[in-house]
C-alpha cells in the first residue's frame, strides 16, 4: 500500500459499465495501490455488506477507509483525493452540501444501466491487477 497503511476499500457495482469504467480510471490514477476493490455482488462485498450494516440490496458506490464508510458522492470524491494529477482539485466539491451532492449523484446512479449499459458478469482483472481486488 506504499507509504500509506490507511486500508481504503471501494465496493462498486460489479455488472454496471459505470462502474467498471471507474474503477478501471481509479487503477490507471493510483499509482501507489491505496486502494482494493470489491464488487457488490462478490463475496468480499457481501460480507462487508454484512459486517458494516449496510443494506443488502446496497445499489452506490462505497468507500471504507479504516472501518468507516462513505457513500455516494462524498465517497467518490474522497477517491478523488487520493489520486494522481488534478483529480485531487475535485475534493473542492465537499464544500456543497451532502443532500445536493448526493441529487446529482443518485440522479446519474438511477440512469447508469440506461445510459452506460450493464455486463452479465462482473469484470475478471487482469493477473497483474488480480492482488487490488479481493474477490
Amino acid at each position: 500500500m506504499g507509504g500509506d497503511e490507511m486500508e481504503r476499500i471501494v465496493l462498486f457495482d460489479g455488472v454496471c459499465n459505470l462502474c467498471n469504467h471507474s474503477v478501471q480510471f481509479i487503477i490507471k490514477r493510483d499509482v501507489s495501490g491505496k486502494f482494493k476493490f470489491a464488487s457488490l455482488q462478490g463475496e468480499t462485498g457481501n460480507r462487508m455488506i454484512t459486517k458494516y450494516g449496510l443494506a443488502p440490496d446496497l445499489n452506490s458506490f462505497v468507500l471504507i477507509e479504516n472501518d468507516k464508510v462513505y457513500m455516494k458522492s462524498t465517497a467518490a470524491l474522497r477517491v478523488c483525493r487520493e489520486l494522481k494529477g488534478a483529480w485531487k482539485l475535485f475534493a473542492i466539491l465537499m464544500m456543497i452540501p451532502t443532500n445536493i451532492r448526493d441529487y446529482i449523484y443518485d440522479i446519474i446512479a438511477k440512469n447508469r444501466y440506461t445510459w452506460f449499459g450493464k455486463k452479465n458478469s462482473c469484470m475478471l482483472p487482469s493477473p497483474e491487477l488480480k492482488k487490488r481486488f479481493l474477490d
